[in-house]
């Protein structure tokens, strides 16, 4: 075996911690959008016996997901492997050079196999409650307003989400990217849901597919959010520039090694 190919190897091999806890991050965050969906929506929850509101209902979804997604960047596992969580934003950082094209392709493998995975575990868990149409496995999809309103809801919320963890990771706010990130995915449920079923993420939305069978729009969510994170990066070079751009972490401030700059923590 070559150097290059030995070097290769071996990278491999000292990243699977950071490439297994993307995976099992991503899984985490399915199960939990199955178990609130399951709970805000199902016809037999206790949201639909007190006549909640839909508005209601999709803060309440907000408010978990929100709240899942800074638990996750903020745990000891999300700081270690900087909770990317979805494959459109390693391929920013992968683009704006942050990120190696080993790592990439690992990070967004794994978010596919982790998403399908927790997803498989949230169906042994609640079984034919997540079938029912009100909930159909949290499925991304167009709403009453058409594929191309979904198209352009989904580039605009994905370019607001990569624009705002540029600009606060690389300021003296950097630890509060999590929250920035997690409120914006609470917002975003709110107000996106009806239009785009709120994905922003092609593995989370490609897990749902799987089981409900809901391949005709897919491509929205494999097109729109990259997109819309790519031309973020390229607004953000432009007027802030590459030397404000530091780390591909949501979370760098802490004492855990990163793959992407080579820290080895506080």
């Amino acid at each position: 075996m070559g150097r290059p190919s030995a070097r290769l190897a071996r990278s491999l091999v000292d990243h699977l911690p950071e490439y297994g806890i993307e995976a099992v991050a991503l899984g985490a965050f399915m199960v939990s959008a199955c178990l609130f969906a399951t709970l805000l929506f199902h016809p037999a929850s206790i949201a639909e016996t007190l006549k909640l509101h839909p508005l209601i209902r999709r803060c309440l979804m907000g408010l978990a997901m929100g709240s899942t997604a800074m638990c996750i960047v903020y745990s000891p596992w999300g700081k270690q492997s900087g909770a990317h969580l979805n494959p459109s934003l390693t391929l920013t950082y992968w683009i704006l050079g942050k990120v190696t094209s080993v790592d990439a392709i690992a990070y967004a493998a794994a978010h596919f196999v982790g998403g399908t995975s927790g997803m498989g575990i949230a169906i042994v868990l609640m079984g034919n409650w997540l079938a029912d149409p009100h909930v159909l496995y949290v499925a991304t999809q167009p709403g009453p307003a058409g594929m191309l309103a979904a198209v352009m809801t989904e580039a605009i919320i994905s370019f607001v989400l990569m624009l705002t963890v540029l600009i606060v990771s690389n300021s003296r706010w950097a630890r509060w990217t999590g929250v920035a990130a997690g409120m914006l995915v609470a917002v975003n449920i709110v107000v996106a849901s009806p239009i785009s079923g709120m994905s922003m993420n092609p593995a989370r939305s490609f897990a749902s597919s799987v089981p409900a069978e809901t391949w005709a729009s897919l491509w929205i969510y494999f097109l729109a959010p990259p997109v819309g994170m790519l031309l973020a990066a390229t607004l953000y070079i432009r007027f802030w520039g590459w030397s404000q751009l530091h780390c591909a972490k949501m979370h760098h401030d802490n004492s855990k090694r990163c793959i992407f700059c080579q820290s080895k923590g506080a």
